[in-house]
C-alpha cells in the first residue's frame, strides 16, 4: 500500500512538475546510498543500549522479576 501510494504521489508530480520528478527519480539512489551509514549506525546504537538495558536490568532479573508483555 506505501508503495501504491509513493507512486500515486509521483505520478502527480510529474503530471504537475515533471523536471522536479524526473530530477527526483535520478536523485533517489543517491539519497539512498547516503542514508546506508546512518541506518548502519541507527541499528549499532539500538543494540547498544539493548546490551546496556540488558546489564541495568540483571540484577532484577537474577531476583525474579519478569516484565509482563
Amino acid at each position: 500500500m506505501k508503495i501504491l501510494l509513493i507512486l500515486i504521489l509521483w505520478v502527480l508530480l510529474l503530471v504537475l512538475c515533471w523536471p522536479i520528478a524526473i530530477i527526483a527519480l535520478i536523485l533517489w539512489p543517491v539519497v539512498w546510498l547516503l542514508s546506508i551509514p546512518f541506518r548502519i549506525v541507527g541499528t549499532i546504537m539500538e543494540a547498544f543500549l539493548a546490551l546496556v538495558k540488558s546489564i541495568l536490568f540483571l540484577p532484577a532479573r537474577l531476583l525474579g522479576y519478569r516484565e509482563n508483555k
